[in-house]
């Protein structure tokens, strides 16, 4: 779900971890801890693997240790900010085979795209690149769905400016969810690239607030983690 997965999308060319969504049993928590302990994976970071804590919204990070994994670093959510349960995101997954034959199972690039709107200056770059990957590769086969996601998540004026001219009814029909589409109709490139700002402004002020009381929580861990050691 993370920078392996905009890897794969082509939105990326190296990733130094893995982002892991996984669906919340007790079964699937104990394939994990079997999976990590074949990694000899220690735990790098509060909080301690807990399936409550990960219900709130935490993740829990492990580092791998020896063996072609040596250093690798796993991160593990159950439950992703604006993203519905694990079920339906399991549903709309991508599914990738390499040469080899290996299966993996991304998340859409839809999902993939929201799951990068955090606080992180680095994270919005990567959603430009995976909105133009999914546009360059598709961009001759349009859908509904799939001029409806370039509409709503294009990252640049001249994307947008060239969006509008191609799918007016569309774009003026989307215009209601993500206002700064009118600017396109006018060609107002300058006031459209200060709207985008703003939405990335907007988006990082709703990350802030989501993580706030997680990373009190966080401290707290690690206080209590300090004051046992």
């Amino acid at each position: 779900m993370g920078g392996q997965a905009c890897v794969f999308y082509g939105a990326a060319q190296f990733s130094k971890d893995v982002d892991l969504a996984l669906l919340a049993s007790e079964e699937n928590f104990s394939r994990l801890l079997a999976a990590l302990g074949g990694l000899n994976a220690k735990r790098i970071a509060v909080p301690r693997f807990d399936p409550a804590l990960l219900a709130r919204g935490h993740a829990v990070h492990f580092r791998c240790q020896g063996g072609e994994a040596d250093g690798l670093r796993v991160d593990v959510m159950t439950r992703l900010r604006d993203l519905p349960d694990f079920q339906v995101l399991w549903a709309r997954r991508t599914t990738i085979r390499d040469e080899n034959g290996e299966t993996f199972e991304l998340l859409s690039v839809a999902d993939l795209v929201q799951a990068k709107k955090t606080q992180r200056e680095r994270d919005w770059p990567v959603i430009d690149a995976l909105v133009e990957a999914h546009y360059r590769a598709l961009g001759g086969e349009p859908t509904p769905e799939r001029i409806a996601f370039w509409l709503a998540e294009s990252r640049t004026p001249e994307r947008l400016l060239g969006l509008a001219q191609r799918y007016p009814n569309e774009a003026r029909a989307q215009s209601n969810r993500r206002p700064l589409l009118r600017l396109a109709f006018s060609g107002e490139s300058e006031a459209l690239r200060e709207a985008l700002d703003a939405e990335v402004r907007a988006e990082q002020a709703k990350d802030r607030a989501y993580w706030a009381p997680l990373k009190a929580e966080i401290e707290a861990f690690r206080r209590a983690e300090r004051e046992g050691s």
